[in-house]
C-alpha cells in the first residue's frame, strides 16, 4: 500500500514542480525539459521490457487464449469509449462535437484508461498469497494482453494524429516486423537479466528509436520524420528473453526506485496550466496547436468533479470479465474485474505520448489527476479482489493449463 500511495505523491510532485521550473529556470528551462524527456523514455523503457518478461504464453495452444485477448481487448475498449464520449460530450462545447480534430486528439488522450498496472497488481496480489488462486493466473493473462493491445492502438491513434504518409506506412512494417520477430523467437533469448541489464538494454532501445527519428529529420525534415514509439520495441525485447526470476532486495528496489522516478517524470512533463483559469484559456501558442489545449481552464473544484466522473466510467468499463467465465462463480467474475481497475505506468506513459502531440487543456489535467485517485485506491481495491476470493474457500489449485481455456461467453 506504501508503495502505490509513493506512486501517486511522485506523480503530485511532478506535477507541481512542472508548473514552478519554467519560471524559477528560465531560458535554461528547454534543455533541462529535453533531459527529463530522455530520461522518462528510459524509464518506460524499463518499464515496458519487464511487461514484456512477463508475458508468458505457451504458443502450442495459441487457441485456447484467442478468448481471453478478445476478452482483455473488451476489457481495454470500453473504458476508453466512455471516457472518449465524456471528453467529446462533457468537455466541449456541442459546435465542436462533430470536429474531427477534436475526435482524433480525444481518442489518444482518452486512451490512457484502457491499460492495467500489472507490475503493481501483480505484486499486490502475490503479496496478499493469491498468486496459487484462478483469479491471479488468470488476471496475469488479461492485464498482459490488455498492455499489449493498448500498445498496438497506438499505431493507427499516430496515423490518425499525422496522416496516412510513407512514414506512417513504413512504421506499420516496423511493428508487424517486431510482431513476428516477437512471436517467433519468445522466450529464446538466454540473457541475464539483473537490473543494470534491463536498463542498458532500455538505454539501447532508446537510443535506436530516438536515432532513427534524428536521422529521417534530418534527411526528409520534421514533419516527414519516422518516430517510432519506445513501447513496442522495449515489450517485444523483453518477450524475446528466457524470463528468470531475480527476487533479491536489490532489484525490487531499482525497479521500485525507477518507477517512482518515471512518475516523477510523467508530472513534470505537463504542460503550464498555472493561472489558466483566470485567462480563460491556456497560454495563446498552446492553445493554437491543438482543439483540448485551447480550452480554458476550469476552476479546481469542477476539474475534482470531473475527476470522479471519469475514474466512475473508466472502472465502470473494466467490469467487462464479469459477464464472461460463467463456470466460474460471481464473487471470482466480480474479483477478476475490479483487480482490472487499477491503472499506472502504461497508462501515464500514453498521457506522455498524448503530450508530444501538443495535447492539452482541462482534458489533460483530469486524465493526470484520474492516475493518481486510481493509484490511491488501488490498495482498497486489491484487498476487496482479496475478501471476493476468499468467499470460494482457498485459492484454487487448479491446473494453469486447463484454467486458461475455460472460457463460456
Amino acid at each position: 500500500m506504501r508503495k502505490v500511495l509513493s506512486f501517486s505523491l511522485f506523480l503530485m510532485l511532478g506535477l507541481v514542480a512542472s508548473q514552478l521550473l519554467p519560471g524559477w529556470l528560465g531560458g535554461a528551462h528547454a534543455a533541462f525539459k529535453a533531459s527529463t524527456d530522455t530520461l522518462l523514455y528510459v524509464c518506460l523503457g524499463f518499464i515496458m521490457i519487464n511487461v514484456g518478461r512477463e508475458f508468458e504464453i505457451d504458443k502450442s495452444r495459441w487457441r485456447s487464449y484467442t478468448a481471453d485477448y478478445f476478452i482483455a481487448m473488451a476489457t481495454a475498449a470500453l473504458p476508453w469509449l466512455l471516457i472518449v464520449l465524456y471528453y467529446i460530450f462533457v468537455l466541449l462545447p456541442s459546435d465542436l462535437w462533430g470536429s474531427a480534430e477534436a475526435w482524433k486528439e480525444n481518442l489518444l488522450l482518452s486512451r490512457f484508461a484502457a491499460p492495467t498496472s500489472a507490475g503493481i497488481l501483480f505484486t499486490m496480489l502475490a503479496a496478499l498469497h493469491l498468486k496459487q488462486s484462478w483469479i491471479y493466473r488468470k488476471i496475469q493473462v488479461l492485464a498482459i494482453f490488455d498492455d499489449l493491445d493498448t500498445i498496438l492502438l497506438m499505431i493507427p491513434l499516430q496515423i490518425l494524429m499525422i496522416g496516412l504518409r510513407w512514414q506512417m506506412l513504413a512504421i506499420v512494417a516496423v511493428v508487424a516486423v517486431l510482431l513476428v520477430i516477437g512471436w517467433r523467437w519468445q522466450a529464446r533469448w538466454n540473457v541475464r537479466q539483473e537490473w543494470w541489464r534491463i536498463l542498458g538494454l532500455s538505454v539501447a532501445v532508446c537510443a535506436v528509436t530516438q536515432g532513427l527519428y534524428l536521422a529521417t529529420s534530418h534527411w526528409f525534415g520534421h514533419d516527414n520524420s519516422i518516430h517510432i514509439e519506445v513501447l513496442l520495441p522495449a515489450f517485444v525485447v523483453g518477450m524475446l528473453m528466457k524470463h528468470r526470476h531475480i527476487d533479491t532486495p536489490t532489484e525490487h528496489r531499482v525497479a521500485t526506485g525507477i518507477s517512482f522516478l518515471f512518475m516523477l517524470l510523467v508530472g513534470l512533463s505537463m504542460p503550464l496550466v498555472t493561472g489558466a483559469g483566470a485567462s480563460g484559456a491556456t497560454e495563446p501558442a498552446e492553445a493554437a496547436l491543438s482543439v483540448t489545449a485551447s480550452q480554458p481552464m476550469m476552476p479546481w473544484g469542477i476539474l475534482v468533479l470531473h475527476v470522479v466522473a471519469v475514474s466512475a466510467l473508466s472502472n465502470l468499463g473494466k467490469l467487462v470479465p464479469l459477464f464472461f467465465y460463467r463456470d466460474r462463480a460471481l464473487s471470482e467474475r466480480l474479483a477478476l474485474s475490479v483487480g482490472m481497475f487499477t491503472r499506472g505506468e502504461v497508462g501515464a506513459g500514453v498521457i506522455f505520448i498524448a503530450l508530444g502531440y501538443n495535447l492539452g487543456g482541462p482534458a489533460l489535467i483530469i486524465s493526470v489527476l484520474t492516475i493518481v485517485l486510481n493509484l490511491i485506491l488501488t490498495g482498497g481495491f486489491v484487498v476487496w479482489v482479496k475478501r471476493l476470493a476468499l468467499r470460494n474457500a482457498t485459492p484454487d489449485a487448479e491446473d494453469p493449463e486447463t484454467s486458461e481455456a475455460s472460457v463460456v461467453g
